[in-house]
């Protein structure tokens, strides 16, 4: 079995190749004839009616107002609704997906009223007044998979995308591995939910088939970063190069993934992550396909990989690889990427699909290495374009790729969509689109000597393009909107994140230097302090005092001197909620923050009177605070002093609720008051000094609410499937203390739900409070993705 595969793969290869060889060389013939020319002359006469137009009083006064802004896009939707050019800009937008991702061929009657029912359903939804501000995000997602009833794939989605990215190597980006996977899984939803169009359904079977949809896209999109950028990188030594790619193609031409073996190399451990989700991966695809239908996914699977194989393996210091060498590949790297999507999906035999595609592919490639020819140069990578670029005044023999992508789009419009005006219309727009983003990358001068280079040989029909170049308008497209919002919202999101981390890095020390108190020297042997000490020395995170910090500092302005007390009192509050927690009457835990538990060191009387010494200790600081009217200080106090009483509450009511299956409504009252108070002390104490609004102040509260309940949640979770090492202290102790928890109470997927619930109603309340702050956003990301 595993030979006839090797075999036929290798034939579909060589058949695939051969019909390469023949398409590239009716592409050489147009070229060299410059018969592409005169076609595309007579296509631009007729498309620029619709495009260029004579400047008026009002196009001076809107121009500035065309150009689109990444970060939340929702004005200029606006904008283009009021021009009365929404309705083209999204045709013109989906139709080119329909033609790039799903092959369709735009002539047809029926493919133009399902784009048509398309646009008017997404412009209802970007013209709705709640519809989201025009954001990427993590929530967003969530509420769309909810929509479908499919949360639960979208967590366990986020959830491992969440791991392969926290393994993303160095010298790779995290940002352009997270766009690839969603973009792959993005295009994987495309062709089911067109699939199942033309099916009747129940509502089960169509949330089972999305289901199936969503992680067949999230692992047929692990490959991109996981294979296809590894090698490109240069991370792994070239042994470890030789010794993966082996590994990847045995797989392919077998359809068994091999046991890793002996690894020789300093990645290793890299490799060894990467092989278990591949494996993974790959055995999941396999499942979902009989023997004739994964055949032909392993076929076009190889395509993809040996072409991207043999383009690798060229340098650029080479200066005789022939004009075949060069585009062949590019021909069947880049039709097999979207062959490789509809096998995948188990899709019915389209001829008309596998001849557009197969046609069509070239362009987006030829395309994309132009916008990213001086990148690949800098890496040393070969493409048509850098090839040309380092020896075309050598190789008087060699392609222009700029002329062939205008041959490749002469053959498109006229020889595969046979003159569509539909296929004419989009195709130009997004040729000048791409050439006008490429002008605004690189600047007019750069721009223009790269012109002069790529555009020597035809200077007429140059002067043509650059004509359209300058002046056509409408001509942008909403995916590239989305893919410029995508990666500017994941490199802002990671941005945020790493200043998070640091600060609460940099925050921490300080805070961990002011907790220790001073013992009693009238005292031979001052105990309770002695212990209170020692638990304020555990390794823990400060999570409350650092939010009460920057709350206080950042946000309200209050000098950081004047609140020092207020964040000893912070970290007191909450380390003796600990210790009571901790006692064998109650959780009877023998680990807290790495260390043995405070009772286990001395003795349970001991950590009783700590308990209540740090609840003290606490009001003693607050007491301190003398920068502040006597009176907000009194109010501070008395509010304090009803949280700690509250928390007692929660405590209690976690005691009685031992050995009993507590409710849902329970669950979260008893949540709220054994860990929501807590956060949302850290959150008041500051706002109470600042005298803010009592409008703002029942903001934090319901902020609190929800973020303290996904952080219990998070702890639950933790305590189910954590690990002694990484927690600090033992894992299993709610299941060893029969005690309700959003596990045992909803199971773990129920819970997982739930938090992402809480998390995103947090989100919520961020936005609605008048200064936005980042630290909330990022505060409650930290909550939902902690592994401690």
């Amino acid at each position: 079995m595993k030979k006839r595969i090797k075999v036929k793969i290798n034939e579909e290869y060589r058949s695939a190749e051969h019909k390469a060889a023949r398409y590239f060389h009716s592409l050489q013939n147009q070229l060299t004839d410059k018969s592409y020319v005169s076609r595309l002359t007579n296509d631009f006469q007729t498309w620029k009616i619709s495009h260029i137009h004579s400047p008026s009083i009002l196009t001076y006064f809107s121009r500035k107002k065309r150009k689109p802004v990444v970060k939340g896009y929702r004005t200029y939707i606006e904008w283009l609704n009021y021009v009365g050019k929404l309705d083209d800009y999204l045709n013109r937008s989906i139709s080119y997906l329909y033609m790039r991702d799903l092959g369709k061929a735009l002539s047809s009657q029926s493919t133009q009223e399902r784009i048509n029912e398309v646009v008017k359903n997404m412009k209802n939804h970007l013209l709705k007044k709640d519809a989201e501000e025009g954001n990427f995000s993590v929530s967003s997602i969530y509420k769309l998979a909810k929509k479908e009833a499919v949360e639960h794939t979208m967590i366990w989605v986020l959830e491992r995308l969440k791991q392969v990215t926290s393994h993303i190597p160095a010298g790779m980006s995290v940002e352009h591995a997270q766009r690839k996977i969603l973009k792959i899984l993005a295009g994987v939803l495309m062709h089911e939910l067109e699939e199942r169009r033309e099916l009747e359904l129940s509502n089960q079977e169509r949330q089972t088939r999305l289901e199936k949809a969503i992680k067949l896209g999230f692992y047929y999109g692990l490959t991109y970063p996981l294979i296809d950028d590894l090698l490109d990188a240069k991370i792994l030594s070239l042994e470890e190069e030789i010794q993966y790619s082996n590994l990847i193609r045995h797989t392919l031409e077998t359809g068994e993934v091999p046991d890793l073996g002996k690894w020789s190399g300093k990645n290793e451990e890299l490799i060894q992550f990467i092989h278990k989700e591949l494996k993974e991966a790959f055995e999941y695809m396999k499942k979902q396909h009989d023997n004739q239908t994964w055949e032909l996914f392993l076929n076009q699977s190889y395509i993809f990989f040996h072409s991207q194989e043999v383009d690798r393996k060229k340098e650029l210091t080479n200066s005789t690889y022939s004009n075949e060498e060069l585009y062949i590949p590019v021909i069947l790297k880049s039709s097999a990427s979207r062959q490789i999507v509809r096998s995948l999906m188990n899709a019915p035999e389209d001829e008309g699909y596998d001849q557009r595609t197969f046609y069509y592919g070239i362009y987006n490639q030829l395309a994309d290495d132009l916008a990213d020819m001086f990148d690949d140069q800098k890496d040393g990578a070969v493409t048509p374009y850098t090839y040309y670029l380092t020896y075309y005044q050598t190789r008087k023999d060699l392609i222009n790729p700029f002329e062939m992508y205008w041959t490749v789009i002469s053959y498109l419009i006229h020889d595969v969509y046979h003159s569509d005006s539909k296929t004419q219309e989009v195709i130009l727009d997004r040729a000048i689109n791409g050439l006008k983003r490429l002008r605004e990358k690189l600047g007019e001068q750069k721009y223009s000597d790269l012109m002069g280079i790529l555009t020597k040989g035809f200077p007429t029909f140059n002067r043509l393009l650059q004509q359209m170049v300058a002046k056509a308008d409408d001509v942008d497209f909403f995916d590239k909107l989305l893919r410029d919002h995508m990666i500017a919202t994941l490199k802002e999101n990671r941005r945020e994140q790493t200043e998070f981390s640091e600060m609460i890095q940099s925050i921490r020390s300080p805070i961990e230097k002011m907790l220790p108190i001073t013992e009693n020297t009238m005292l031979e042997k001052d105990i309770v302090t002695e212990a209170a000490n020692y638990s304020l020395a555990g390794d823990g995170k400060r999570l409350r005092p650092i939010i009460t910090w920057f709350i206080g500092v950042k946000e309200l302005e209050l000098d950081d001197a004047q609140i020092v007390p207020l964040l000893r009192s912070v970290e007191y509050m909450h380390t003796a909620s600990l210790i009571f927690d901790d006692l064998p009457t109650q959780d009877n835990a023998v680990m807290r923050r790495g260390r043995p538990t405070l009772h286990e060191v001395y003795n349970a009387a001991t950590a009783e009177l700590t308990g209540l010494f740090l609840t003290q200790k606490a009001i003693e600081e607050q007491a301190s605070l003398q920068d502040f009217a006597g009176s907000i200080v009194l109010k501070l106090i008395q509010y304090t002093t009803k949280a700690t009483a509250d928390m007692c509450k929660g405590q209690v009511m976690d005691l009685e609720s031992r050995r009993k299956q507590l409710s849902l409504q329970e669950l979260n009252t008893l949540c709220f008051y054994k860990t929501g108070i807590g956060f949302e002390a850290a959150l008041l104490m500051p706002a109470i000094l600042a005298g803010v609004s009592e409008e703002v102040k029942d903001q934090l509260k319901k902020y609190a609410y929800h973020a303290g309940i996904a952080f219990q949640i998070k702890d639950d979770l933790l305590d189910a499937e954590g690990s002694k090492e990484i927690l600090g202290k033992e894992a299993g102790m709610d299941k060893d203390n029969d005690t309700s928890t959003f596990v045992t109470v909803l199971g773990l997927e129920g819970a997982k739900k739930e938090m992402w619930e809480h998390y995103c109603k947090s989100l919520e309340i961020v936005d609605s409070l008048p200064k936005k702050t980042n630290f909330l956003k990022c505060l409650v990301d930290y909550i939902v993705n902690r592994n401690r």
